[in-house]
């Protein structure tokens, strides 16, 4: 059986440090970037909670809304660990 090899209809503009291999690694984070990933993490699942809440979708509101408060629980921690300064 033949397969011809055709071009995707899209093509990537850069490397994908996660499929493409012999990429360099994913550098860490500092402190307070990830603070702020998970912060934002938090709201993003509280927007996906209320989202399916207008969309009746009631259990699955229920796990994003719980969801939430464990990402501002794990930035809460990291905030803890590394003795940020305090926030005004």
């Amino acid at each position: 059986m033949f397969v011809a090899v055709t071009r995707p209809a899209v093509e990537p503009r850069g490397p994908d440090p996660v499929a493409v291999p012999g990429s360099p690694a994913i550098t860490d984070l500092s402190a307070r970037a990830l603070h702020a990933r998970l912060l934002e993490n938090a709201a993003l699942r509280r927007m996906r909670g209320a989202e399916r809440l207008r969309s009746n979708r009631l259990e699955d509101a229920d796990y994003w809304l719980h969801a939430a408060p464990v990402a501002v629980r794990k930035a809460s921690a990291l905030r803890e660990e590394k003795s940020f300064a305090p926030l005004p």
